[in-house]
């Protein structure tokens, strides 16, 4: 029996429902379902990592996906429009197609350029194309340090 994939928190912050990320693709599960991350109103640099083990299937600047070996993939998305940012407060630390473990870095993001630039940091963290009633409970409002398990989501829960 393959066990269930434990997400981690790639970010530390507070743990919100995918619902109140403020995105309307997001917050409608249309990406896959998850939780959104809101990093401390003081957050400066912060080191963003992987919530899973597997193959970095995509890298940009402020989105990545991690691939398992048993081919689910999960999307970090660092920030709500960030791509507009050009790259400009994200440092990459790795390629795509390297191999990672869950809580290897990923990205280093200045949350307080984000919100300098008027942008929202939460972060969506999603099981790519995973149906949102399939979502288990999350902590909503918890407080986060990456690395922390976010959630368990049961094998037969992602096709």
């Amino acid at each position: 029996m393959t066990p269930p994939l434990v997400v981690t928190a790639p970010l530390p912050g507070t743990v919100l429902a995918i619902t109140d990320v403020p995105d309307p693709v997001f917050a409608a599960s249309m990406v896959g379902a998850g939780v959104g991350i809101e990093p401390a109103p003081d957050a400066g640099l912060v080191d963003v990592v992987a919530p899973v083990t597997g193959r970095l299937l995509k890298v940009h600047p402020h989105a990545f996906i991690v691939l398992t070996p048993e081919g689910r993939g999960v999307l970090v998305h660092v920030g709500i429009d960030t791509v507009r940012l050009d790259g400009a407060p994200f440092t990459l630390h790795v390629t795509e197609g390297d191999d990672v473990a869950a809580g290897d870095r990923v990205v280093t993001v200045d949350v307080a350029a984000v919100r300098a630039a008027g942008m929202s940091p939460v972060s969506p963290v999603v099981v790519m194309d995973a149906a949102a009633d399939t979502m288990p409970p999350v902590g909503a409002g918890a407080t986060v340090a990456a690395g922390d398990a976010l959630f368990e989501w049961p094998v037969a829960s992602v096709g």
